[in-house]
């Protein structure tokens, strides 16, 4: 058995708050969209990894997932996070902190979705 990628579905209330957090902010680009649907939804990507998003209420309501992402140059990311969407910055994780465990971390936070970035 082998698999090459995960790819997580995550579902908005308003699909558009995940456009803000993936596209505008991260640099996601919409694979494919189908927005004017009973769900829309979008698929996103960059850097090899992909996102479904979802606009639906009720599993909205019931997920609130955290993701992780890797990077090599966590420093440069928050540079751009912070100066971009500072108001996105999670209060816990809000600068560049070294972890028990080793890795540098900050997360990010809307109203549906946590985002920690990870360097090893």
């Amino acid at each position: 058995m082998n698999f090459s990628k995960l790819v997580p579905s995550v579902f908005y209330i308003d699909i558009a708050d995940g456009l803000k957090l993936f596209v505008d902010c991260l640099k996601f680009t919409i694979e494919h969209q189908d927005l004017n649907t009973s769900q829309p939804y979008c698929v996103l990507s960059k850097d090899g990894i992909r996102i479904m998003v979802f606009q639906d209420e009720q599993l909205a309501k019931e997920h609130y997932p955290e993701l992780r992402l890797e990077t090599n140059n966590i420093e440069e990311v928050f540079t751009e996070v912070s100066f971009s969407h500072p108001h996105l910055l999670h209060p816990n994780l809000s600068k560049v902190t070294k972890r028990p465990w080793g890795a540098k971390e900050f997360a990010i936070l809307d109203n549906q979705v946590g985002i920690r970035f990870q360097q090893w």
